[in-house]
């Protein structure tokens, strides 16, 4: 689950984590309201949408009059902002964030991830501040300083100590840099993060150390913890089928292929992309299922996959262990009929009552496409889709 950049700051704040006076608005007149309680003489107007590179397209303005934030307040909202992570189509901005203008002296870089190859917490700090950490760490690997973090012991101060001077901290720089990793890694862990990225980090002229910026993540099998971060989810920022995924409990992420997939379980939905690419297909989504699905989860899935324009065929994997293969089949049949189903369905199930649901599946009067193995479904689907856009 991702949040906004003002949500992000207001949980990290409460941690001690420094980050300059804000306000969030909906509207103009709540920003220009947010400005004249904050104080001048300079103020920044921010987009709030869950995408990075938002300056570059224009979500992110300095100003120093009231008429400068009202001004920007209209040309902001209601804009499609287009950034690198949003894609071409862009994100409407619905939400703004005003906050004073603070006195940088440097621009630094830090962010707190799980590191699945080490199994541990791990920040990742450079001197290059303001620039994606994919482009330094291709042109300036050498910036960028790494401390995992053992789970058994927990943070310690010669941690942080090591993360101050690798960004090149002195004096109170590197006091207040020292007890703001320390700070970071305790929000980390205690609201159950998957990612905190601060970029900017600033070191201002009178040696404070603040977040300028932040863009949290979370952990979404831990948020029944935190039904305060739930609280602040924004459907407005979500793909329509990923949410309603997600409020039907479906691992979804849609891709930029034409074949459909539905499978139970990760790692065979990871096989089943690889294997249709591997035929010369392209996937068009991730779909997991789960391994206790309803008839009602599986409907919703296969609605999920045929919304999407860009699919001209579609393969459903079933393995059942948990998940019986009849309960399958008559989810297909019901999705189909209730979304006239139009491009070629390539299924195969293999498992708990698998002879039941082919039965199922053959007296359907639906024009499946069955498959004995793996490949043999991944080459069906990939043919079958070819034939459909040369039609």
């Amino acid at each position: 689950m991702n949040i906004h950049e003002y949500q992000a700051k207001s949980l990290l704040k409460k941690y001690g984590v420094p980050v300059p006076e804000g306000h969030a608005a909906m509207s103009v007149e709540e920003t220009v309201d947010g400005e004249k309680k904050l104080g001048g003489p300079v103020w920044v107007v921010k987009a709030q949408i869950h995408a990075g590179g938002r300056g570059k397209g224009g979500g992110v303005k300095v100003v120093k009059s009231i008429d400068d934030v009202q001004a920007e307040a209209k040309r902001m909202l209601g804009m499609q902002l287009v950034t690198h992570q949003t894609g071409p189509e862009g994100q409407k901005v619905r939400r703004l964030y005003v906050e004073q203008g603070c006195d940088i002296a440097r621009e630094l870089y830090c962010s707190v991830v799980m590191d699945r190859g080490s199994g541990r917490v791990t920040f990742m700090v450079s001197t290059e501040g303001g620039m994606d950490i994919e482009e330094v760490a291709a042109k300036h690997p050498e910036k960028i300083v790494k401390v995992a973090i053992d789970p058994a012991t927990g943070m310690q101060p010669f941690h942080a100590r090591k993360l101050a001077f690798g960004l090149g901290l002195e004096g109170d720089a590197n006091k207040n840099g020292v007890k703001f990793m320390m700070n970071i890694y305790k929000a980390f862990m205690d609201l159950d993060a998957s990612q905190v990225e601060i970029n900017p980090l600033v070191v201002t002229r009178g040696g404070d150390v603040m977040a300028l910026d932040a863009k949290m993540n979370f952990d979404d099998n831990a948020l029944f913890r935190h039904p305060d971060i739930v609280a602040m989810r924004d459907e407005d920022e979500e793909d329509a089928n990923e949410r309603l995924a997600k409020d039907n409990d479906l691992s979804y992420v849609r891709l930029d292929g034409n074949i459909g997939c539905m499978v139970n379980g990760a790692g065979l939905a990871m096989a089943t992309m690889d294997i249709i690419k591997l035929y010369g297909g392209e996937p068009a989504n991730f779909l997991d299922v789960g391994g206790g699905a309803t008839t009602e989860r599986v409907t919703a899935a296969f609605k999920i996959i045929l919304s999407d324009s860009n699919v001209k065929g579609v393969l459903v994997n079933i393995f059942g262990g948990i998940m019986k293969c009849d309960i399958i089949a008559n989810g297909i049949i019901a999705a189909a009929k209730e979304v006239s189903l139009s491009v070629p369905l390539v299924v195969r199930l293999e498992g708990t009552n698998v002879e039941l649901g082919k039965k199922i599946l053959r007296e359907s009067g639906l024009p499946i496409i069955a498959a004995d193995n793996l490949a043999d479904a991944a080459k069906k689907v990939v043919d079958a889709t070819q034939k459909a856009l040369a039609a």
